[in-house]
């Protein structure tokens, strides 16, 4: 089995729900997107509302991962800059796969679809590179790099997951030239 991407999924109540569940699903085993366990879906709703005012102001584009049974299994969202002097490269934001998909190569799947879009997807331009940040201490970093993404930049202890518990905010890049 393979995940099935679609960037710019239609938005309707099956995606929305599909989308907060899989946020939901990702914070409470442990990932790194904006949340700290344990966390509802509801309290998940604000953000997520925040993305797709963004994706219908044509700012941030959404791509979607469904599992065989149609689910939604994984997403990364793209923002484009509009600070005219960073148009050349996207901000990768909220890139989730369901917990029990990882371990089979969903994850590497994801990040090569991220990728071919970024460089192939109609109303990405001239795209040169990929920017994301990610939470120290979790590992994930050594993820991204084994997907050709390189660590630029890190500030320590800008991440605050708990009282004493300090993680460092870490800039990747993925140049696309």
């Amino acid at each position: 089995m393979t995940l099935t991407f679609e960037m710019d999924p239609a938005v309707g109540p099956a995606l929305r729900d599909g989308v907060l569940a899989l946020w939901a699903d990702v914070s409470n085993a442990g990932g790194a997107v904006g949340f700290v366990p344990p966390v509802t879906p509801d309290e998940i709703r604000p953000a997520l509302l925040r993305h797709l005012v963004d994706m219908a102001r044509g700012d941030t584009r959404l791509l979607v991962g469904r599992d065989e049974d149609g689910e939604v299994a994984a997403t990364a969202f793209f923002t484009f800059n509009t600070h005219p002097l960073m148009t050349h490269w996207v901000w990768l934001y909220t890139v989730m796969l369901h917990p029990r998909h990882q371990g089979r190569g969903y994850g590497r799947d994801l990040m090569d679809a991220v990728e071919r879009t970024a460089r192939t997807a109609e109303g990405f331009g001239a795209i040169e590179a990929i920017r994301l940040t990610c939470r120290g201490g979790t590992g994930v970093d050594g993820f991204y790099a084994k997907s050709g993404y390189k660590e630029v930049g890190r500030v320590p202890g800008a991440i605050r997951v708990a009282p004493g518990d300090d993680r460092d905010d870490i800039v990747m890049l993925l140049p696309l030239t």
